[in-house]
This record gives structure tokens, C-alpha cells and sequence, in this order.
């Protein structure tokens, strides 16, 4: 298998979960601690080594792409008011990898939106991870999953186990294990019943995919809303080449629960030093006055 250098990004959801926060602003562009949800999900590919990022967007999202772009007028502010670290730290963003975008006109579910970037990875492997899905720990999400896919030389899908109730929110595989978290697929089933589910192994967001995902995709009939789900091409992929999933180490954040979105910042803000005793004792005080 080739290196894999190119990472597919859907970003063109409307953000429905974290209204009214994102009736005018994307979800991925909300503020974990000092940094947008999208940023924290781009660095991670950098230290997986991935080199191109392919934004999949829509008509209203173009400030994502601005993030990673220079801004002058800020830059030239920032450089006259000797504010060097400031300066430093934004253009840092600018320079973290090559951006590239493609519209999804329309929003038909996340199958369709990798469907939508096929012209740009053309004959590559590639990875795909979800824009608001936050992985942190010493070893980068992507890059467990990227470091089976080179070992194995097949499809892989990232896992996490879930409580039993919640399930039904998730795509479930159903695989075997073949080394200490490291599995073979046999089967997924996309949003199961508790009663149907093979077991509490979900899938959150981080694939590396074969080219031949596409031709896949292709025979997808669309579901509900008329949405190409991306779980069937894989289960279907699978079934006839066969798949990995890795159960990745490292916390877990879903930036469109708010109570997750909550956590999340209070865990970054904590990292500070100059802010943790602060925010802690401000902290202490809420639960004491509640």
C-alpha cells in the first residue's frame, strides 16, 4: 500500500445538533479552549504525516478554508504591535498543510460527501476523518489506524467501545480479534437496536479506504432523505476484500454534544498553567453554590 498522504474532511453539515450556536457560524469553527473544533482535527492529520487535506464543503463554509489560509491585515497588525509570539503562532496555521477543497452541493449523508472528493484522491489510499469527532492521546488517531493499514495492507476503520445504550447512535462491527485491539471485520450494522447489535465496538470517525471505495459507493442505494451512507460501501467492501478495525487508544470528544463540547474545553483549559488554578477555583465555586 502507498503512504498515505491525502485526508478527506467533511465539513458541509449544517450543524443542527449545536443550533443556534451555528445558525450563522460552521460547528467546526466553534472555539475548543483557543482553537476552532477544525483546527484540532487538522493537526492531528499533520502528526500522522499526512500532507493534503481535502476539505469536502459547502457555498457557506469558506471561512474553514480561510483559517489555514495567511491573513495579512492581522499578520501586518500583529508584526507593528510586536505581539511576535502571536504572530508566530498564526501563521504556524497557515503553513500546516496543503489545503484543497470540493463542494457537496448537497448534503446526502457522508458517503456522498467522500464520493464528492474522488476526483482528488484519484488512485490513491486516503484517509477520511469526521470534522467534529476530537481524538487526542501520544499516539495520533489517524495515524493507529494508518500504521495497521501499512501492516496489513487493507482497509481499516477506527473503533471505540460504547455503552450499550448508546448503540443505536453508531455504525457496530462485528469482528474478531486478532491481536490486543486490533480486529478483523466480519460484519457492520449502521444505528443497530441494542438486542441487534454484535457487539459495543462503534465506529467514530476515523477510516483509511482503498481506492476502490468508490466503485462501492457507486452501488449504494440511497436511504432515508436519499443519503449514501458510507458504512454499507464498507460493509460491502468488507465482505469482499476484507477490513480492519483498530479500538483506538486516547480520549474521545464529539464536538456537536454540547456536554462533550463542554468537556473538551474545560480539559484544554486545564493544560494551561497560567489558567488551571483559576478556572479550578472558579469551578469549586460552582459546585458549591449549586
Amino acid at each position: 500500500m502507498k503512504d498515505i498522504r491525502k485526508v478527506v474532511i467533511p465539513v458541509a453539515g449544517w450543524g443542527t445538533r449545536s443550533l443556534p450556536a451555528t445558525k450563522n457560524i460552521p460547528k467546526e469553527m466553534l472555539p475548543i479552549y483557543n482553537k476552532p473544533v477544525i483546527q484540532y482535527v487538522v493537526e492531528e492529520a499533520q502528526r500522522a504525516k499526512i500532507k493534503d487535506v481535502i476539505f469536502v464543503t459547502n457555498r457557506d463554509k469558506s471561512v474553514i478554508e480561510d483559517h489555514f489560509d495567511y491573513n495579512l491585515q492581522l499578520e501586518s497588525v500583529l508584526e507593528r504591535g510586536g505581539k511576535l509570539d502571536k504572530l508566530e503562532e498564526v501563521r504556524r496555521v497557515a503553513e500546516m498543510v496543503n489545503v484543497m477543497s470540493v463542494r457537496q452541493k448537497k448534503q446526502l449523508g457522508l458517503g456522498h460527501a467522500v464520493m464528492c472528493a474522488r476526483d482528488l484522491i484519484r488512485d490513491d489510499p486516503f484517509a477520511i476523518m469526521v470534522g467534529d469527532d476530537l481524538m487526542f492521546g501520544g499516539v495520533p488517531g489517524i495515524g493507529q489506524l494508518i500504521e495497521v493499514a501499512m501492516s496489513e495492507k487493507m482497509p481499516v476503520v477506527g473503533v471505540m467501545e460504547v455503552p450499550w445504550e448508546k448503540v443505536s447512535k453508531y455504525g457496530i462491527i462485528d469482528g474478531e480479534e486478532v491481536s490486543p485491539g486490533v480486529y478483523r471485520v466480519k460484519d457492520m450494522v449502521e444505528k443497530p437496536a441494542r438486542e441487534d447489535a454484535p457487539s459495543r465496538l462503534a465506529i467514530v470517525g476515523r477510516y483509511v479506504l482503498t481506492p476502490d471505495i468508490f466503485d462501492y459507493l457507486e452501488k449504494v442505494k440511497p436511504g432515508k432523505g436519499g443519503e449514501i451512507q458510507l458504512t454499507d460501501a464498507m460493509q460491502a467492501l468488507a465482505r469482499d476484500k476484507g477490513m480492519m478495525a483498530v479500538r483506538m487508544s486516547g480520549m474521545r470528544f464529539d464536538a456537536g454534544d454540547w456536554a462533550e463540547f463542554l468537556t473538551a474545553n474545560i480539559y484544554f483549559a486545564l493544560q494551561d498553567e497560567d489558567l488551571r488554578y483559576e478556572l479550578l477555583g472558579m469551578l469549586k465555586n460552582f459546585v458549591q453554590f449549586n
